[in-house]
């Protein structure tokens, strides 16, 4: 089944907690800690693969999520890392933020990578926290928790040209003679449900020696007032974004060609004028169910209505006009390329990704005073002690306390009037206020 569109929650694997161990063997009395480290949680990479050509995949299942990393062992044994996931999607997708629409990432590439989610640092054991004067640490750190985001995966296709034209005008009678696409083809409306991309070998088709070729696809059938959703809607409008240049393909039996022409560009331009200006090249098609002097009439008058367009007479059925239709085409195809070449390349701006766990403010850390006897606390480092702290643990409670002496946490608060017994939160612990 065809799918363009999933919303799907992604979550990077939670680190593994570090260990609390004593080394103990015969004839050693006083072994020292040797508790060790977790290991790192999976990663979330999407990867842009040719060979996937649906969303279809995330259409049911909803969430995914890597493995935690192994937690520490005695005799200084570090937890495994684990491995991350690597979920597969169609050339052309876009990752985006479901709330602005914002774009994350634009897979348009084969073999893309783009690691969306983190996972989380594993926790230090306790042979980490050992020192002259703190010789016996019993305590060690939880792993730190893995990212999470929601995002929308959309699909757009990537063809260097796009079919367009009202339901039934041949479309896809047009993209099956021309490339290897084999689409259904049906003496009815809206025959096609979803595009279809195919191959045009421009010396095979042309029957010349030209040894090239481009991807087409062939867009569902738009009607007068599609960028609402009427008909198929603007389901597949989008698709025809990443073409380079549009054939305009028109039923010639059409009762007026020229409003059938204006009716698919004026629902161009309504969805997306950068669209709507796309380059168009017209095929008057079916010229083999009228007579010559019929359709001499036909193009003459198209051609005084839309005096830009380049126009071809065609029949998909019979292949009649299509070799010059595809030379020009490529032709057209050729001087975009070359000037998109020479263009300088535009920078998209990174965007951020938020972690949910360290929502950083600007500095350092951030104290707001929310209730009367509670303080609310942000920041990048303080955040992540507090999510692996492990809090059934006296000394790794204590040494949080020293942390916020250390930070200028406690200093801080006292200017803002804390006192003992005040709350303070920090993401979601609530932890008691002492001087």
């Amino acid at each position: 089944m065809f799918c363009d569109q999933a919303k799907v929650t992604l979550i990077a694997g939670k680190g593994g907690n570090g260990c609390v161990s004593f080394r103990r063997e015969k004839f050693i009395p006083y072994g020292g800690p040797d508790g060790g480290d977790g290991g790192k949680g999976g990663d979330v990479t999407l990867l842009a693969d040719e060979n996937i050509t649906t969303l279809s995949d995330y259409r049911t299942k909803k969430r995914f999520k890597a493995n935690d990393g192994e937690g520490g062992k005695g005799k200084n044994q570090h937890g495994k890392n684990a491995d991350g996931i690597i979920l597969k999607v169609p050339v052309g997708t876009l990752v985006m933020n479901p709330d602005t629409n914002e774009i994350f990432e634009d897979l348009n590439q084969h073999g893309k990578k783009y690691t969306i989610v983190k996972g989380g640092k594993g926790g230090k054991g306790n042979a980490r926290f050992a020192s002259s004067t703190f010789q016996a640490p019993r305590f060690a750190e939880i792993g730190e928790p893995g990212e999470e985001i929601e995002v929308i995966l959309e699909l757009k296709l990537i063809a260097d040209v796009g079919i367009i034209g009202l339901p039934s005008a041949g479309k896809s009678t047009l993209i099956s003679h021309i490339s290897n696409a084999k689409p259904k083809i049906a003496d009815y409306p809206f025959t096609t449900l979803i595009p279809n991309l195919g191959i045009v070998h421009v010396g095979k088709v042309t029957k010349s020696n030209i040894d090239d070729s481009f991807v087409i696809a062939d867009i569902p059938g738009l009607i007068e007032g599609a960028h609402q959703g009427k008909g198929l809607g603007d389901e597949f409008l989008k698709h025809i974004a990443r073409t380079k240049l549009l054939i305009h393909i028109i039923d010639v039996n059409e009762k007026d060609i020229v409003s059938a022409y204006r009716t698919i560009n004026d629902e161009l331009k309504k969805y997306d004028k950068q669209v709507s200006k796309k380059p168009q090249i017209v095929a008057v098609n079916k010229i083999d169910t009228i007579d010559d002097e019929f359709i001499e009439l036909l193009l003459k008058h198209l051609k005084n209505k839309i005096r830009k367009a380049k126009i071809y007479a065609v029949s998909a059925v019979t292949g009649e006009g299509i070799p010059k239709l595809i030379h020009a085409v490529y032709k057209d195809l050729k001087k975009i390329r070359k000037q998109e070449k020479s263009e300088k390349s535009v920078i998209q701006k990174a965007h951020k990704i938020f972690k949910p766990h360290l929502k950083i403010a600007s500095k350092r850390f951030e104290i707001k005073k929310v209730r009367k006897n509670t303080f609310l606390i942000r920041g990048k480092s303080i955040e992540k002690m507090i999510q692996m702290t492990d809090f059934s643990k006296e000394e790794a409670v204590q040494r949080m306390y020293l942390n916020f002496e250390k930070t200028g946490i406690y200093k801080e608060l006292i200017k803002k009037g804390a006192k003992d017994g005040d709350k303070l939160q920090i993401t979601n612990k609530i932890i008691i206020f002492r001087k």
